[in-house]
């Protein structure tokens, strides 16, 4: 959409949620508007009065494209959290972009040639982080970045960072009801729609306050959609009882979608396709989406609030491990209240001496990652160690540390979880699964207010002894059930280790067979098949390391054999 001058165009992938209070004001400043409700039009007007830093007036998410006619300046741009993404490549005197990278490769300028340091913490991360991809040449802009070409030269900016920087002087009483109102306005103003709305509903903590909110604020009964197994796994049968009890209690629509291993199978090849780079996390987007897609086009979600507000193995280590590193040298003598500060590794201590061993933080955060660099050596091929080089994984996570200005051991953890995890894994399973059934979805804790409070609160807050998210569930009290408030998080995560074991050892031994991983040559044959071996004979559980290297086989097939 252009200006009505025609000066000014914008193309863009998402939802600006403020958009009716921006025309406002945008009107009361004598700009005139063509359309009644478009958002992409206060886009252009929004550009036009405050130039590049119009993008600080938005609350919602994109991946934008701008282009100032006069100034012959091309203007790229993605939302502060990641939530939709925007690839780009330059070739001589232009830049390629789109929300996906299959459409850059329809252009006949750009060809196709594996990124292999990139693919390296692929085997890490179970992702590629920004702003790489797994193609030499093509970038993705990280979250809150943006990206100028003008007069041929390409120069990019982070227009917003998430800072951690605490406020000692704020209340738990104060913090609870700041971080409540600020969850009620998201989802008011996600709730904005021309089509209904529903939402996930896992019966965890954060989809339950969703739904609660959206049945408080909503007409008529909100739709809401679980994931069930058509197998009896028993660690995935209480996200089903506490689903139904929150449909009930919230009084909603509510479905389920029944799940079984051949299904999954069967859709490999459309989830691997979604991606257009090696992707082994979270897939189960996928498969609720196939089934809101037939109720709604808009769904909101909890996603978002195991980063902020600390939920994850790595948050509940990073203050117990900060305080473990002070008292290690009497170990064997500490005081009850010493102990009370590693909760909840307070009666086993085994597991915090063995990651101090391994070295700082960096070093600590790395092991629990899928592998480390010195294990991704050892199951590669001569030849991919020579494409890797000196590529270090455990680098890329200093660098992030280093830039990190809290001291607090647990925000910095979150901040580096907050720019690589949820940026680079759980946001693009959440989208790029969604809109593969044209679901729009929408998560009320990624509103940039509430991510800039939450960088606000200490980590004592977030977890406290022990109680994961502690501070959010204050603010939810008397909204959701003690139980739900009290249960621990299931995760939403396909039983694959299970189905591994159970389903699919044939389809395994054939898609990491010697014969298939010749071709490339990437991996060693004979470590691969240790690793098969050992997951079989149930003396290691290898199921994470095998989904990863099933996932790249098939994304390498796809593309390059």
């Amino acid at each position: 959409m252009f200006s009505s001058d025609g000066s000014i165009g914008v193309v863009f992938n998402g939802e600006i949620f403020n958009h009716i209070e921006l025309r406002h004001q945008l009107a009361a400043l004598g700009y005139q508007f063509k359309t009644s409700h478009s958002d992409t039009e206060v886009l252009v007007y929004l550009y036009q009065h405050y130039g590049d830093e119009f993008l600080h007036h938005i609350n919602g998410f994109f991946g934008m494209a701008l282009w100032d006619r006069p100034k012959q300046k091309l203007l790229l741009a993605r939302d502060r959290a990641g939530i939709k993404p925007l690839f780009y490549t330059q070739n001589n005197q232009q830049v390629i972009f789109g929300s996906e990278i299959k459409a850059i490769f329809k252009h006949p300028a750009v060809s196709k040639t594996p990124n292999f340091k990139a693919l390296h913490h692929y085997f890490s991360f179970k992702n590629v982080p920004a702003p790489m991809t797994a193609f030499e040449g093509i970038e993705q802009l990280r979250p809150g970045e943006m990206a100028v070409f003008e007069s041929g030269d390409l120069k990019t900016k982070r227009w917003w960072q998430l800072d951690f920087n605490e406020n000692p002087d704020i209340t738990e009483t104060e913090a609870s009801s700041h971080i409540r109102d600020l969850l009620e306005d998201s989802v008011r103003l996600r709730m904005r729609s021309d089509v209904p709305v529903g939402a996930y509903l896992s019966g965890g903590v954060d989809s339950s306050a969703v739904v609660a909110l959206m049945s408080q604020q909503g007409e008529g009964n909100v739709k809401t959609f679980s994931l069930v197994y058509d197998e009896n796994f028993a660690n995935k049968n209480a996200d089903r009882k506490f689903a139904r009890q929150m449909a009930e209690i919230f009084e909603t629509e509510h479905f389920e979608y029944t799940l079984g291993h051949q299904e999954v199978l069967d859709s490999i090849d459309a989830v691997t396709d979604a991606f257009d780079e090696p992707f082994s996390g979270v897939t189960s987007t996928y498969f609720l989406t196939r089934l809101i897609a037939k109720e709604v086009k808009v769904a909101l979600s909890g996603d978002g609030a195991d980063e902020l507000f600390a939920s994850y193995l790595p948050h509940r280590l990073a203050q117990p491990m900060h305080h473990y590193a002070e008292v290690r040298p009497r170990r064997d003598s500490l005081t009850p209240q010493e102990l009370e500060l590693l909760t909840p590794f307070d009666k086993d201590l085994s597991k915090l001496e063995e990651l101090t061993q391994l070295g700082g933080e960096a070093e600590w955060r790395m092991a629990l990652y899928l592998q480390d660099d010195e294990s991704k050596a050892l199951m590669y091929s001569a030849k991919m160690r020579d494409h890797v080089g000196s590529t270090s994984t455990q680098s890329l996570i200093k660098d992030v540390l280093k830039r990190t200005k809290t001291k607090d051991p647990l925000n910095r953890i979150l901040q580096l979880d907050f720019e690589t995890m949820l940026a680079d894994q759980v946001l693009p399973f959440v989208d790029r699964l969604s809109m593969a059934h044209s679901v729009e979805v929408r998560p009320p804790f990624l509103d940039y207010r509430l991510m800039e409070f939450s960088a606000t609160l200490p980590g004592w807050m977030k977890i406290k002894n022990g109680r994961v998210k502690s501070i959010l569930k204050d603010a939810l009290q008397g909204l959701l059930p003690d139980e739900i408030l009290a249960r621990p998080k299931e995760g939403f995560v396909l039983p694959i280790n299970d189905w591994l074991i159970l389903n699919y050892k044939d389809y395994v031994l054939d898609l990491l067979s010697p014969s298939r991983l010749k071709k490339h040559d990437l991996f060693d044959s004979q470590v691969i098949q240790q690793f098969i071996d050992s997951h079989y004979d149930r003396s290691k559980n290898y199921g994470p390391r095998l989904w990863n290297l099933m996932m790249f086989q098939l994304w390498w097939e796809k593309h390059f054999d």
